[in-house]
């Protein structure tokens, strides 16, 4: 990167911050603005409870409820006959509600579709602290859609009976289960059966089918399960829980993300579908399948309003049927959850891979290093601020011998600058690769290797990028302070702006700050190590590359900033230590005793050299063509 360059993006830069400030408005001015949110807030209030309201009379012409039962005539009874055939009766009916707790979670439940209404994690609220619900019931669809004699038949407009009338089960010998049934004409019926246990995110959930294929078509081999929810906004972040809420699925032994930035749809061809999960950035709510199922659209979308929704998911699962049998059972599970690793990977069905811990090596560092040593960490410190700087420091120890290589390497090539500057001086620029051999030749015989400095920064650089995955997606940091931070998990804003910066945001984070104040002097006493003459770009890269970070993880987790502040006060630290314990008199006595000893060329050495022969041959020879 040249000069010219590097002064480009620093007027870039700074021509957006002082467009920012220029345009800053006045008291007036944000007194106006303040009045227009309010009034476009108050708007979005009243179109999202518009939108409630559309979603709970958007019913299919074919399946739209009659009046309540003793207000319908015979011509009434008749068009229910005629719409809805053997379910007419399950048409009319009132809309109640019975809730299953255990200790962990309070689940209500309609007898309007028999389905889940809404869920309840008892040990956790919303960023405001209100109760943490995971979705609501009236933007939701639950239900089996298929064709009974030629009519449309979607079991979600339907009424259930329950077979328990209390409108609040409890635990009875550490489990709970409601059987909610469709009732049809005869004896025929479609059954949910709900069971919780104590201590478990994971309900049991199964489809008893009595006598349906009587009803259905003979050749009918599918029957197509429609599950549609709005995921409310459950994060003070909003950018960062946007970016990590998305739909997984797993189809024989992948587990898939159809993506989290953009309105996505896709369709599973494959045999088999272990389970379909609606997740956001900390909770999921996943559907496991117990049994076959085949061909399974999925769309993931934006809503246009995201007051209250962040997205919209919808699934529509075929399963298979069998419509010689008369009785069977399409057997499922439900998780309404965390997205802990641990309570995840009990399961044993990959739960645990919608966890964004990275690919690869990346994904190993965090499940075999990061995630064992900070849960042990957290088995006896209660504090997660103290937990992440132990972590720090235990990491850093560890990486003590690499770092010591560094800069030992670092410092060698310090020592031997005034000769590498007598080489410069004696071949000119016009000649490259002579003084490039030349400066090679003093490396290798005074034993000094100039990867030798950046190899161990490379072995580093996986456990910085392992934290960058780590903290964003762990929930153990959700809402737990330290300092000023009330939320590592979320960025610390100090002061909230009354303008965004463009890249930035409408907030200051300090630990945000002090990383890249941090950054700044480590990496300014790293250029002090080190040669950069020929790299004049390095010392103007060294303010820019912290300022960029600062922009990027202004939104970020406080938690991941606050390690890397930790992480560089560290490496300050050591450096200044190393700096100190170094006589770089007796290194230059060494490296010349070093120079007396034979020099022994390696094979990549000899290749090197061989290929330098080769190339100023090839260069003779054209220079020769040429006259």
């Amino acid at each position: 990167m040249d000069k010219n360059t590097i002064i480009g993006i620093l007027l870039i830069i700074g021509i957006l911050v002082g467009y920012s400030i220029w345009n800053r408005p006045s008291q007036e001015e944000l007194e106006r603005m303040q009045h227009r949110r309010d009034s476009i807030a108050a708007v979005n209030k009243a179109e999202q409870e518009r939108l409630a309201e559309e979603l709970r009379k958007a019913e299919p012409e074919s399946t739209l409820i009659a009046p309540d039962a003793t207000a319908a005539d015979t011509t009434q009874k008749q068009q229910m006959q005629e719409q809805f055939g053997a379910f007419s009766n399950a048409a009319y009916g009132e809309n109640r509600f019975i809730t299953m707790e255990n200790d962990l979670m309070k689940v209500t439940f309609s007898t309007k579709g028999g389905r889940p209404y809404s869920v309840e994690l008892k040990d956790y609220k919303r960023y405001d602290q209100s109760p943490l619900i995971l979705f609501d019931g009236d933007s939701t669809v639950f239900g089996f859609n298929f064709f009974s004699n030629n009519r449309s038949i979607a079991t979600n407009h339907l009424f259930f009976e329950p077979s328990d009338h209390r409108s609040e089960i409890r635990l009875s010998d550490d489990s709970a289960t409601l059987k909610m049934r469709l009732k049809a004409e005869g004896d025929a019926y479609i059954e949910y059966c709900y069971t919780i246990k104590a201590g478990e995110y994971m309900m049991k959930f199964d489809v008893n089918m009595f006598n349906i294929n009587k009803l259905i078509a003979s050749n009918q081999t599918i029957i197509d399960f429609d599950w549609q929810v709005y995921s409310p906004r459950q994060e003070k972040g909003a950018e960062n829980e946007n970016t990590y809420t998305s739909l997984f699925y797993k189809s024989g032994d992948n587990v898939n993300d159809i993506g989290a930035s953009k309105d996505t749809e896709r369709r599973n061809n494959e045999p088999y579908l272990n389970w379909i999960s609606f997740k956001q950035q900390f909770f999921s709510w996943t559907l496991i399948f117990r049994g076959q199922s085949v061909n399974a659209n999925l769309e993931s979308q934006k809503p246009a309003v995201q007051h209250k929704y962040i997205k919209q998911y919808k699934a529509a699962v075929g399963m298979e049927l069998d419509s010689r049998q008369a009785v069977q059972t399409i057997p499922m599970s439900i998780y309404f959850g965390p997205n802990h690793y641990k309570t995840l990977k009990k399961y044993d069905i990959g739960l645990e891979q919608m966890v964004p811990l990275g690919r690869s090596i990346i994904r190993w560092i965090n499940r075999f290093v990061i995630i064992p040593l900070f849960n042990w960490l957290g088995s006896f410190i209660g504090n997660y601020g103290l937990i992440i700087l132990l972590m720090t420091i235990i990491i850093k120890a560890c990486l003590l011998p690499l770092t010591f290589k560094s800069f030992m390497s670092s410092a060698k090539m310090r020592v031997l600058k005034p000769q590498i500057d007598e080489i410069n001086q004696r071949i000119p620029k016009e000649k490259a690769m002579e003084r490039q051999q030349a400066v090679m030749a003093l490396y290798r015989k005074v034993g000094v290797s100039p990867m030798g400095g950046c190899l161990p920064m490379l072995l580093q650089m996986p456990i910085l990028l392992a934290m960058f995955r780590f903290f964003p997606s762990s929930i153990e940091l959700r809402q737990q302070s330290f300092l000023w931070a009330e939320d590592l998990s979320t960025y610390d804003s100090i002061l909230n702006l009354p303008f965004t910066i463009p890249f930035y945001g409408d907030h200051i984070s300090l630990f945000t700050i002090l990383m890249t104040v941090a950054t700044v002097i480590s990496m300014r006493m790293s250029s002090g190590q080190t040669d950069t003459s020929a790299m004049p770009g390095m010392k103007t890269m060294m303010y820019i590359m912290p300022v960029m970070f600062m922009f990027f993880l202004n939104n970020y987790s406080a938690g991941l900033t606050y390690y890397y502040f930790i992480a560089n006060v560290i490496t300050i630290t050591q450096n200044e230590i190393f700096k100190r314990g170094i006589d770089e008199k007796k290194l230059l006595q060494k490296l010349h005793a070093n120079s007396a000893k034979p020099v022994k060329k390696s094979r990549f050495q000899q290749r090197l050299e061989d290929l330098q022969k080769q190339q100023r041959a090839q260069a003779k020879a054209n220079a020769k063509k040429r006259k």
